[in-house]
């Protein structure tokens, strides 16, 4: 039952193999094991939403999930967002309208809205903000977080080719 169990999944895009104890968090994993470091943990009961990343397309709080539970699984974590040493889209909305000041819950935020955009890209700035409050903020009062992901949301439905 406690036995070590050896890991198998896809985090931002490379297969990765761990050994992890069946009770170890995703977000234990990924920060300590990983070294992916920009899963905040902040509530250890999913409530905050700090250790928000997205687990086959859908966002999770990665306090809540086993590892186990990720086995072969594609996982997205803030890190992702990473174009080549330049913000993504998401992250230069962010830094523009001023959707982050102490900057611990971003993380978490931008891998909601990545999800919510992906699921729902034409979203409006009343979907954004229900999606979003899901995700606690102390800082910034969320104004400026849902304006920045609505701007992406309008940005990214701009940019399409019409089929």
């Amino acid at each position: 039952m406690n036995d070590p169990h050896l890991l198998s999944l896809t985090v931002n895009g490379a297969e990765e193999e761990v050994v992890v104890e069946p009770r170890r968090t995703l977000a234990d994993v990924l920060r300590h094991d990983l070294r992916l470091t920009g899963t905040h943990v902040g509530c250890e009961h999913g409530v905050c939403g700090a250790c928000t990343v997205l687990l086959d397309g859908a966002p999770v709080r990665a306090c809540l999930v086993f590892a186990v539970q990720a086995e072969g699984a594609d996982v997205r974590t803030v890190e992702s967002l990473d174009a080549e040493g330049r913000l993504s889209d998401l992250q230069q909305a962010f830094s523009d309208h001023h959707g982050l000041q102490c900057g611990f819950c971003t993380p978490g935020f931008l891998m909601l809205a990545e999800g919510v955009l992906a699921e729902s890209p034409d979203a409006d700035r009343e979907e954004i903000r229900e999606a979003l409050s899901a995700n606690l903020c102390r800082c910034t009062g969320y104004q400026t977080i849902v304006d920045a992901v609505h701007a992406t949301a309008c940005a990214r439905r701009s940019q399409e080719v019409p089929s």
